[in-house]
């Protein structure tokens, strides 16, 4: 009996794998799910779009929300019927995250399987990221509808701050920081190379290559930006730093040329919102 037990087992293993693939498959292939996912796409350029715009008021000395996706967000919601945009918002980032966690555990059914492990790893690895990311916006974009929204700025020196209170706090903040700076690094490559294009579906046109390219090339220096005052944050112990993308941005304003700097970056952000409008049409699913 013991025998028939185990020589089953592989099998019955085996057969639930493959019913969560069948599952995640036809979940893949329903179009309503697939334009909710795109709609994703839609709305992180909306929030790009606000972003850049609030880079650009802050370095011609406006006053308001912090220049990151917490900012944009806030900003939406203080406009009519921003609530209902962030409501919708809200379903669109979870489908679009949902959909990446589905990548990252049964692979993407439009694209080209990985020819080897460790890039199978890396491009699971990577939509298990997105996903992260999304649902991430999914919460920011309830907070903000609801109406009790909060700075992410502050929310991460307040977390700094916390895990500079112990040597392995401070470790984990520079190991993330270097972290920060790859995936800086990693769009920055994407943009400068245009591999960006392979995510796409049909032929791109010179506009798209265009857009993409000063799109993923701003959004990286941003995020490798991020990552260089995490660090400096924790090696001068000070968290306020580490306030994400809006000090990133802020401390590109307050230097020489600062003026014109902010406004280059606010305009680079902005063309990678138009580029996730291109995506939420053309983005191989």
């Amino acid at each position: 009996m013991s025998r028939i037990t185990a020589s089953t087992a592989p099998s019955t293993a085996s057969s639930s794998r493959g019913g969560v693939s069948a599952t995640a498959g036809r979940l893949t292939r329903n179009s309503a799910f697939e334009r909710f996912a795109r709609a994703g796409f839609i709305m992180t350029g909306i929030v790009h779009l606000l972003v850049g715009y609030i880079a650009i008021r802050l370095a011609f000395g406006g006053e308001g929300n912090s220049a990151d996706q917490s900012g944009a967000m806030a900003e939406l919601a203080e406009k009519p019927g921003g609530g209902v945009v962030l409501w919708v918002g809200a379903v669109a980032f979870a489908a679009l995250g949902l959909w990446r966690l589905i990548e990252s555990v049964v692979g993407s059914s439009s694209k080209p399987r990985p020819d080897s492990t460790k890039s199978l790893v890396f491009h699971r690895g990577k939509a298990f990221g997105e996903a992260v990311l999304y649902f991430v916006f999914t919460v920011s974009a309830i907070s903000f509808a609801r109406g009790s929204g909060k700075s992410s700025g502050e929310q991460n020196s307040g977390l700094t701050a916390r895990m500079m209170q112990s040597t392995s706090g401070t470790i984990a903040l520079v190991l993330i920081a270097l972290a920060i700076i790859a995936i800086g690094g990693y769009y920055l490559y994407k943009g400068a190379t245009q591999r960006f294009v392979k995510d796409l579906e049909g032929s791109v046109g010179s506009v798209t290559r265009k857009l993409g390219t000063v799109g993923y090339i701003a959004k990286g220096t941003a995020i490798a930006g991020i990552g260089v005052l995490v660090i400096v944050a924790t090696t001068r112990s000070e968290p306020d730093k580490a306030s994400g993308l809006d000090g990133a941005l802020k401390t590109l304003g307050a230097q020489p040329y600062g003026v014109f700097l902010l406004v280059v970056a606010g305009l680079g952000i902005i063309t990678y919102g138009v580029y996730n409008f291109v995506r939420a049409r053309h983005a191989k699913m």
